[in-house]
């Protein structure tokens, strides 16, 4: 099990040192890598010198190598300095580590930054004067000021950091299919543009774990994830923050390997210590079927404004749509609304729309399941042109027949979710 590694690592796999929770922290945070591990680390800074670190990790000994010597690397450091510690440091600390293990290094690195920022958003900020806190919000009917049992419980206090950070998002939509290919995330970027062309503050959220697309099809593959001072930062475009695995993967062909838990852990953190700050929109673009994913972004989220579900005119499609709309039904998400995609072939010259498939089998969904039809998407061309080269096509073909079409489904949206919001 040991094989490739050096007698500092080995030391510390069998007698991790630091390891294990501090009583009242100056500093904390948890993170889960892409790996699966989630890495959790506590600080004490006395006269502005980080006296005590400790850490645990759901991982193993690679894991338990690098949460340790990133603490010993950190005490008796300035915050400043210790969020200075990089992954290579940790990996020269312990003499090396095999390629395949690196990462944990790397997730060791991130959580200690991420307690310094914790700490120093501590000091530099308190309850009183933060933008949207529960004491000043003058809602009285949020879920996040709901009186539990035990509000001292890790669980409570992970509920409440949840809540308080949907809180300040005003609409909340998923776009479903049940069928893949039928371009349920197409339709979810250029949802999210459109609105954001319209002036408003939207989010991004990809919880494909398996295939995330979203960063392909608006060319940020090579954006990072990084911390601030109120949880991970987003990808930003324009007025749009996105957020999806495929920032948190070493490499695109990187295959996630995951069971359910670990895929409600990831979309958890997603929502919960991301800083999504004030938004009109979060847009969720989620993966086909009703599985563990879609499942628990509706569990998580207790005021989801409603599903968008995606379907083509084929039999099939329509088929796995209506197992969808009984999904919403049962978890109780109001269905906004059907959108038939690639229905007839616009022509990228005369734009001119021919049907190639039959056509109407959203709208007769719509009318069987008694949901609103939101319209009827053509198949362009240039919609996959615009998806290879990165670009939303609702906005850099926006004169095209097609865009027009989407724009009119997004309004209806809008229109629907307000309703229900």
């Amino acid at each position: 099990m040991t094989t490739g590694f050096t007698r500092n690592a080995q030391e510390r796999f069998m007698r991790p040192r630091n390891y294990g929770e501090l009583e009242v922290p100056d500093g904390h945070a948890r993170i889960t890598g892409p790996c699966g591990d989630t890495m959790e680390f506590w600080m004490h800074v006395d006269d502005g010198i980080v006296t005590a670190v400790g850490f645990t990790t759901t991982g193993c000994g690679p894991s338990r190598a690098c949460g340790s010597m990133a603490t010993e690397l950190a005490e008796g450091k300035t915050p400043s300095e210790a969020a200075r510690i990089e992954q290579q440091d940790i990996l020269d600390a312990l003499g090396g580590m095999p390629e395949a293990h690196q990462h944990c290094a790397l997730l060791a690195s991130n959580t200690l930054k991420a307690t310094v920022e914790n700490y120093m958003n501590n000091q530099a900020n308190n309850s009183d004067t933060q933008q949207n806190s529960c004491s000043n919000c003058e809602k009285t009917d949020c879920s996040a000021k709901a009186q539990q049992p035990d509000e001292s419980s890790e669980e409570y206090q992970d509920r409440q950091q949840l809540r308080q950070r949907l809180c300040r998002i005003r609409h909340k939509i998923i776009v479903l299919s049940g069928k893949g290919g039928v371009g349920k995330s197409t339709v979810a970027v250029n949802l999210a543009t459109a609105l954001m062309l319209e002036g408003k503050q939207v989010g991004l959220l990809d919880i494909d774990i398996h295939g995330p697309s979203v960063p392909t099809m608006l060319g940020l593959e090579q954006e990072t994830i990084q911390n601030g001072p109120d949880g991970m930062v987003p990808v930003e475009l324009g007025d749009m923050k996105i957020m999806s695995l495929g920032f948190m993967l070493r490499s695109p062909d990187d295959a996630v390997i995951w069971r359910g838990p670990m895929k409600m852990g990831v979309i958890k953190q997603f929502l919960k210590d991301i800083a999504w700050d004030d938004l009109d929109y979060l847009i969720i673009d989620a993966p086909p079927g009703t599985g563990d994913e879609v499942l628990s972004a509706c569990q998580l989220i207790e005021d989801l404004d409603g599903a968008v579900v995606v379907t083509t005119p084929q039999k099939i499609a329509a088929i796995d749509v209506r197992k969808s709309i009984t999904f919403c039904r049962q978890m109780q998400v109001p269905v906004l609304g059907i959108i038939e995609n690639m229905s007839g072939f616009a022509c990228p010259k005369c734009g001119e729309i021919t049907a190639i498939l039959q056509t109407g089998g959203g709208n007769k969904i719509a009318e069987d399941m008694r949901v609103p039809f939101l319209g009827a998407i053509p198949m362009d061309p240039r919609v996959a042109e615009a998806c290879d080269m990165g670009r939303a096509f609702v906005h850099h073909f926006k004169t095209s027949p097609t865009a027009a079409v989407m724009s009119d489904i997004v309004e209806a949206i809008a229109k629907h979710a307000q309703t229900h919001g």
